[in-house]
């Protein structure tokens, strides 16, 4: 499999948004390094899976529209807007923010990530 056929699994699969899915693509060495417009994290497996975990207590459903995904070799950008249906009022669907990341693969995996992020 190639990297950007990695990446694009992660991501249009849903198992970016998964705990499972999470274990299953992410290095257990892996990094994260995130400026959101919150300010900057750098982010390990066991974090990203914190956090996750978090979201799917907090949203009933969720999904990514991707606008795009570009390669060069072990390195892919993805860019997509994630969309998330809160328990309170599971009918109206809502921006929770838009991403750009680039992702270096190694083994197979997914390995350091570089992601931006702004609220919607």
């Amino acid at each position: 499999m190639t990297a950007k056929e990695l990446v694009t699994e992660y991501y249009e699969s849903g198992a970016s948004r998964t705990r499972e899915g999470i274990a299953r693509f992410l290095h257990d060495e892996m990094t994260l390094k995130w400026h959101s417009s919150k300010g900057y994290l750098q982010l390990e497996k066991s974090d990203i899976l914190a956090l996750t975990a978090e979201l799917e207590k907090s949203y009933c459903a969720s999904r990514l529209d991707i606008t795009h995904i570009i390669a060069d070799g072990d390195a892919v950008s993805v860019r997509y807007t994630h969309y998330v249906n809160a328990f309170e009022n599971p009918h109206e669907e809502m921006v929770l923010a838009h991403f750009i990341a680039i992702w270096e693969v190694k083994d197979g995996k997914l390995y350091n990530g570089y992601l931006m992020s702004q609220l919607g």
